[in-house]
């Protein structure tokens, strides 16, 4: 954690290039989750995209309803 923060400051480019790599592996691993799972049911191919966003909007209101 601690080379993290480091590298923050002193290559905060590098940081932030490799910040948007992971959550973009993140947001892909979890459509093939979801995929995977949903795609038993024959459902369209955007049903798994529909999915992860509504499960993000429902954090994030959740998060919003406690502060």
């Amino acid at each position: 954690m601690n080379y993290l923060r480091r590298l923050q400051y002193e290559r905060p480019w590098l940081y932030w290039v490799g910040f948007a790599v992971a959550l973009w592996l993140a947001f892909q691993l979890v459509l093939l989750v979801v995929g995977l799972v949903l795609g038993s049911f024959g459902l369209p191919s955007w049903a798994p995209i529909v999915v992860v966003l509504g499960v993000l909007v429902v954090i994030a209101r959740r998060q919003q309803r406690t502060r």
